[in-house]
Order: structure tokens, then sequence, then C-alpha cells
């Protein structure tokens, strides 16, 4: 028997009609969805992808579990069964399309499932989405980079302080939101955050004095020098 096929999906930040044509074809032509968390019903990837696709709710769901935690070990064991499932469907001869916020490439917990298939040997594809961080600066109304500027994506496990000191646009991801502006406001640096892209909950802050103290998880802050 001819084995399936896995395409890791993004289906970008939130607003469902910012995924691509492509995503859009997949997710309606495999014959099974898997979705990255223990409970379908509380997947954001998942509420995405049906606002493009609302005949999804039909289809075949598998859920797979990827637990937030910095635990390495619990990591580990959640991928290695999260593949054995994705291992199990496509071994039936059945496609998996699985859901993954952004961009798959861009810090996506996928992205450890798509390397242990990939390397047994089953065919699989990365079908790109469009990253928070470009939908925040359009949103925002403004070019992230021009010119010769340079471009950091900086992930929340990263330090502020060190990382401001780069040159150019820089991109926090999941990030300590007041260690960041503590930093900002020292070397007098332009601060704008988009919280919730694309959502009905999506919050504009052009301005540090507008920021809370805290946002959600899905918060995504561009800093860049002083007037730009």
């Amino acid at each position: 028997m001819e084995k399936g096929k896995l395409y890791g999906i993004g289906v970008g930040p939130g607003d469902p009609e910012l995924l691509t044509l492509k995503a859009v074809r997949l997710i309606r032509d495999c014959a099974i969805v898997a979705v990255p968390h223990k409970d379908k019903n509380k997947c954001f990837a998942l509420r995405i992808a049906l606002g493009a696709v609302p005949e999804l709710s039909d289809k075949p769901l598998l859920e797979v579990d990827m637990p937030m935690t910095k635990d390495e070990s619990v990591r580990e064991r959640a991928y290695e069964a999260g593949a054995a499932l994705l291992r199990a469907e496509l071994d039936a001869g059945r496609d998996v399309a699985f859901l993954t916020l952004g961009d798959p490439t861009v810090y996506s917990t996928y992205c450890y499932l798509h390397e242990r298939i990939a390397a047994l040997g089953y065919d699989t594809e990365i079908v790109p989405g469009v990253p928070s961080f470009c939908a925040s600066a359009a949103v925002l109304n403004i070019p992230l980079c021009e010119n010769d500027q340079e471009l950091h994506i900086i992930p929340g496990t990263y330090s502020p302080t060190e990382a401001l000191a780069y040159p150019g646009v820089k991109v926090f991801m999941k990030n300590n939101l007041p260690e960041t502006l503590a930093a900002a406001r020292e070397r007098n640096l332009s601060v704008r955050m988009v919280e919730n892209c694309g959502t009905p909950d999506q919050h504009v802050y052009r301005s540090i004095g507008e920021m809370p103290e805290n946002t959600g998880y899905y918060s995504i802050v561009i800093v860049k020098e002083d007037g730009q």
C-alpha cells in the first residue's frame, strides 16, 4: 500500500482570510486533519481554519498533544507520541494536513514532528502561512523594515535587553513585555504592539504609554529606532 503524505500547513496568525489558496485546497483534500492540541475544541489553529474551510467540521480530526512546557523530557515524549499517531495514518495510506499557527518554519513545534517523519522516509511538505509579525506590521500600517535595515526575530526565551542592542528592527515574539518596555525606554526606542492579531480580540498599541504591563501569549512587539 502506498503511504500517505504529511503536510505541515500554516494557517496564519488569526484572520481566516489570510489562509493561502493552497492551504485551503489541501485542508479540503487530505483525508485527515491533525491539530496541535489534545482537545480540538481549544485549538486556536483549528478555529482559524474553520473560518476559511467550514466543511472541516465534518472531517476526521487527529488530536496531537503538544504541551507548552520547558521540560525537555516531557516535550520529547509528546513529540514521539505525536509522530506515532501521524505514522499510523500515513501507513494506512491517508494524507494528513497538520495545522499550525503562523508559518510552520518560524518557531513552530510542528517542525519537531515534521523532522521525525521526514527522517523515517515519509513524503512530507511544508505549506507556508502568513507570519504573525508580517501581519502585525500590516495591521499597524507600517513597513516592517526598509532599505538596508536589519530584521531580528527574537523568541521569548532571549534577553530583551541584549536583543535591543542589535541594529535595525527587532520583533519580539511571546516575550517578557515589562522587561522589553523598560529597556526600550532607556534607549529611546519606538515600540508598537499587536495583541491577538487578526482575531475579534485584537488590540493595537502604537506607543509604550498605551501598553498594559501584561498581555496575552499572542502578542507581537515591533521595536524600531526613535522616529522610524
